[in-house]
């Protein structure tokens, strides 16, 4: 009996020194779960460097500043296939924050719900991954990164052995690495939410990468996996030997005149979450939507390559082509880090869970941007998450200068 007590004694204090010491770890791994949650969602796509390490993103000191266009209004309703939608209750069902329309190079529309204002800076989710596609046009134009046919193993030799071993870098950037990846938001045991309980707990990035395996050959089978970013991401680190978060306010948010500063998540080790960990205001990814719509060009400075940008908005294989794709798990096409739609405009999107969204269209001179906190995303057939209905919606305001709805009316509740 003695030594029954002497052991249950030892059990329960070695219990309760893990607690303490993983304390941290346990809260982070809670907060993840529920970070989702109707209740808590718009707080916590909005204040993410209240509990989360991140790294600062200076503005300049002189930002630019919009030119103020003839105040647009937006059209009553627009359609997708047979259903008819009204353009301010779907904007007020898909749970939006923020939305801003540039047109001809100004702000003819800019509207802010459920407590957000211009100084929000917010949650991109996978809007980074089209940021960390420009940096990496970039690294290559400046000669760190040599070529698109590398391996990513040539840059990080900790991912030998893995599904990335012997993948090229073009490959990914496609997101056709060929990696077996579930990228399920609502499934609680897909690989993306096992990545957000890990990188919660405090994991290192690269190791989770390493842990993957491959599925199909790579470079025939379009797949989205969020790690691919990261990978991307790690590169450029190890290329540059600068932080994204640096490289990113050298390279663009300077030379762009963001208007505010931006902020980037990290790891335990300092590496920044390159495949959604992005944040900034309404207006700056806007700006960045402009830059790409100016193919790279801002105001006589090429900042992104004019070749990187094009190649980046350009499915070049047959497995990346947008439509029905037996090759493909969407039927958009997609190039460096950006979606194509198919259609006769030349559009291209960044999209972002959660219905985050920049759409861009060259034939009209028109950006959209959207930002949401969608509680009820991964819902299954709820056209208010819909990526294909709201381009719709956007494809009416990217074509339609005197839609009856005024913008003073557009009040989200």
């Amino acid at each position: 009996m003695r030594l029954f007590k002497k052991l249950l004694i030892g059990i329960l204090l070695v219990a309760t020194i893990a607690v303490v010491v993983y304390y941290p770890n346990l809260k982070n791994v809670w907060r993840a779960i529920h970070f989702f949650d109707k209740e808590v969602i718009v707080e916590n796509f909005t204040t993410i460097n209240r509990n989360w390490k991140t790294l600062e993103i200076k503005r300049p000191v002189v930002p630019y500043i919009f030119p103020k266009g003839h105040q647009m209004n937006l059209p009553e309703a627009f359609s997708y296939k047979t259903k008819t939608f009204n353009s301010k209750d779907y904007l007020d069902s898909s749970f939006t924050t923020g939305f801003l329309i540039l047109q001809d190079d100004s702000l003819t529309f800019e509207k802010y719900y459920l407590g957000n204002t211009d100084t929000t800076r917010h949650i991109s989710w996978s809007l980074a991954k089209s940021f960390v596609s420009a940096l990496f046009g970039i690294a290559m134009e400046e000669g760190y990164i040599k070529s698109l046919e590398q391996h990513v193993d040539e840059y990080l030799p900790g991912l030998k052995g893995s599904g990335y071993e012997g993948v090229k870098i073009k490959d990914v950037l496609q997101m056709s690495s060929g990696v077996k990846f579930n990228e399920d938001y609502g499934d609680f045991f897909s690989d993306i939410n096992r990545w957000g309980r890990y990188f919660a707990w405090g994991a290192s990035q690269e190791k989770f990468a390493a842990s993957l395996k491959k599925d199909v050959p790579p470079g025939t089978y379009r797949r989205y996996v969020s790690i691919n970013t990261q990978v991307l991401g790690m590169i450029i680190v190890k290329a540059t030997r600068k932080s994204l978060t640096q490289y990113l306010q050298e390279k663009i948010w300077q030379k762009i005149g963001m208007e505010y500063s931006g902020y980037w998540v990290v790891d335990n080790e300092g590496m920044e979450v390159a495949l959604c960990g992005l944040n900034a205001t309404l207006r700056d990814y806007a700006k960045f939507g402009q830059l790409y719509l100016k193919k790279g060009n801002w105001q006589g400075a090429q900042v992104v390559p004019e070749k990187w940008v094009h190649a980046s908005i350009t499915p070049d294989a047959p497995h990346l082509m947008p439509g029905k794709n037996s090759n493909s798990d969407s039927e958009f096409g997609y190039g460096y880090q950006w979606w194509v739609p198919e259609g006769d405009d030349e559009e291209f999107m960044g999209l972002g869970v959660y219905n985050q969204d920049i759409y861009i269209n060259l034939t009209t001179k028109t950006v959209i941007v959207k930002n949401s906190a969608n509680h009820r995303f991964n819902e299954k057939g709820n056209p208010y998450a819909d990526r294909f209905v709201i381009l719709e919606l956007y494809r009416a305001i990217a074509h339609s200068s005197n839609a009856l709805l005024s913008s003073n009316d557009l009040q989200i509740k």
